[in-house]
């Protein structure tokens, strides 16, 4: 298949899968008004993974694929580059404050998670194993940890006893049922023509697939986080500016990671480093640690992440 044909595939690819994320997303947010369900709970949960549906859908048909590599440099490499590119430029635009629930609760959340990716993965360096693996059996630990994290999104629907307005749906549950379907259709073959593009280039330029899902796929499927970010960060919107990259960053790992492993069975990365590793450690460590300090993220410590982002991309692209 010829290179450039490769690379136009890829970013019909990448349209449809975002465009699918958006429409799904509409489509389930009036399902959920049309049952009289709290715009809180939409936003926590339908939002959150209308972002991560390119992810998940990558995954999904990466592991149908065989490239294994492609699952988990997706995952990665999207949670470092919501952190240091899409947060520090937030920061950049306008220095984030975060409420002390997000400091106390979500962020630690969201670095618990990372670690316990990292713990999970590495069999070799931990545990002394002949290689490193995600089994289904460490699926199932990822998933039980996101149970909890629906329950506190639960639970904090609950004290905040939003009301539910009566305003008027923003489309009937029959043309809800359309976008979804549209939606989701968007998803499924954006992500094979991603996977399968993406491979193809990998195999052209005698590129890693690992270096492929690191840079590309993950800067790809990370764009709605990233318009979402900037825009509401412009907006002075600052709860779901946090809020955005932390249930992404969950997401990514327990769902787009763990019910695809869960379904299929282990997966054997062969070219992972530990800098990746150490990076999607260090880069939820170092969000939580601006935000402990001075419940904020200012644009020096912005500055300091993007910086660190381009310093790890840049060794990324040498080694």
């Amino acid at each position: 298949m010829n290179i450039i044909f490769s690379v136009l595939l890829l970013v019909v690819g990448f349209v449809l899968l975002i465009k699918g994320a958006d429409i799904f997303v509409d489509g389930a947010s009036s399902t959920a008004e049309n049952f009289k369900v709290p715009k809180m709970l939409i936003g926590l949960t339908i939002v959150a993974f209308g972002t991560s549906a390119p992810e998940f859908a990558v995954s999904v048909s990466a592991l149908a694929s065989g490239s294994t590599d492609m699952v988990l440099g997706n995952v990665i490499g999207s949670c470092i580059l919501n952190i240091l590119l899409i947060l520090g430029v937030a920061a950049l635009i306008r220095p984030i404050k975060i409420k002390d629930n997000t400091v106390r609760k979500e962020i630690p959340l969201c670095l618990l998670i990372s670690i316990l990716l990292a713990v999970l993965f590495l069999d070799v360096f931990l545990a002394g194993g002949d290689i490193n693996q995600i089994t289904r059996a460490d699926a199932i630990v990822i998933l039980l940890f996101f149970t909890v994290f629906l329950y506190y999104l639960f639970s904090m629907a609950k004290q905040k006893k939003e009301k539910v307005e009566d305003a008027k749906p923003q489309y009937t549950l029959g043309k809800s049922a359309v976008l979804i379907l549209v939606g989701l259709a968007g998803i499924i073959i954006g992500s094979q023509l991603v996977v399968d593009s993406a491979t193809n280039i990998a195999e052209v330029m005698g590129m890693s697939e690992r270096l492929i899902a690191l840079t590309v796929i993950a800067f790809g499927t990370s764009l709605p986080e990233l318009v979402t970010t900037i825009v509401a960060s412009k907006k002075g919107e600052q709860d779901l500016v946090v809020g955005n990259i932390i249930g992404s960053n969950i997401f990514n790992i327990c769902v787009v990671l763990g019910i695809p492993v869960a379904i299929f069975g282990t997966i054997t990365p062969v070219g992972f480093q530990m800098l990746d590793i150490i990076m999607l450690v260090a880069s939820a460590a170092m969000l939580f640690i601006f935000a402990a300090s001075t419940k904020k993220i200012n644009r020096v410590e912005g500055i300091i992440m993007l910086a660190t982002f381009v310093v790890y991309y840049g060794v990324i692209m040498l080694v």
